[in-house]
């Protein structure tokens, strides 16, 4: 909708990626059904590489999205079951927590459900996934190794916003403010459209919530990456078969546009002038 131009930092995670304080963003996963056409699609639009971290003997190995030479997110084909259920491609943040386990529980307890229970993932750490009481997803993970990051604006190619449609963003809001003591930012009045709730992580504005309209179905986390050009962007995400939902427009301090790529999965991409 309306991204600001201050934003908290994107983990540059390696691989593993590495803690940062309770509450951040620090790694970005692709869910698809065709992990080639993912690849290929995401390599050219934001300019990416891919590469291969080696999990232990018996694992698979795990494709990670590259950029600066620094990684940022994973991709993975969307588990057989998930297909079966009718769940399309798409992006899952994870988000930092000191104990997953004990977030978890917490989560529950207001209304969240779970999508896969603690697992403990080599070398890595340890994950969970939750729809939010409104059924959005997200993924909380407590990292192997701690190491906590400055707040600083995200370098291109990184995410630069972190964005929540939603059915009552004043009750998502109690929700994360309790589980990852996230701060009320600005709230921007949308008119028709009611309010755009920004949040701040660490002081450091991060992204919004606020009622979703008919045409966003569910309730869903969307993930603005930032771009160098925005209009050439928007064409190379049409030819690379992807679809422009929303814009180009501009916002306060940039230019943004919503997009799906050719397996379903929503994005948005932005200009930070």
């Amino acid at each position: 909708m309306t991204p600001t131009t201050s934003h908290a930092t994107r983990e540059k995670a390696g691989a593993p990626p590495t803690a940062s304080p309770r509450g951040r963003f620090i790694w970005y996963e692709l869910l698809a059904n065709d992990e080639s056409v993912a690849a290929r699609f995401y390599t050219n639009v934001l300019g990416w590489s891919t590469e291969l971290f080696k999990r232990p003997v018996g694992q698979p190995p795990y494709t990670m999205w590259t950029t600066g030479g620094k990684a940022l997110g994973g991709l993975m084909t969307l588990p057989e079951d998930a297909r079966v259920g009718g769940a399309p491609s798409h992006w899952l943040g994870y988000v930092a927590v000191p104990d997953t386990d004990a977030s978890l529980a917490q989560a529950t307890r207001r209304g969240a459900r779970i999508h896969l229970e603690p697992m403990d993932l080599p070398e890595v750490g340890r994950i969970a996934v939750i729809g939010d009481p409104q059924g959005a997803a997200l993924a909380l993970f407590t990292p192997t190794t701690s190491q906590a990051q400055p707040n600083e604006p995200p370098p291109e190619g990184i995410v630069s916003w972190h964005e929540l449609a939603t059915d009552d963003w004043k009750n998502a809001w109690d929700f994360y403010q309790d589980l990852f003591g996230w701060q009320k930012g600005e709230a921007m009045d949308m008119g028709a459209m009611g309010t755009y709730q920004i949040f701040t992580i660490d002081g450091v504005p991060s992204g919004a919530m606020f009622d979703r309209p008919p045409q966003i179905p569910v309730s869903n986390w969307l993930y603005y990456f930032r771009v160098p050009d925005l209009d050439r962007t928007v064409e190379t995400i049409k030819a690379g078969g992807g679809e422009i939902l929303n814009g180009p427009m501009d916002v306060p301090g940039g230019r943004i546009a919503q997009a799906m790529d050719p397996q379903g999965a929503a994005f948005a991409v932005h200009w930070i002038q």
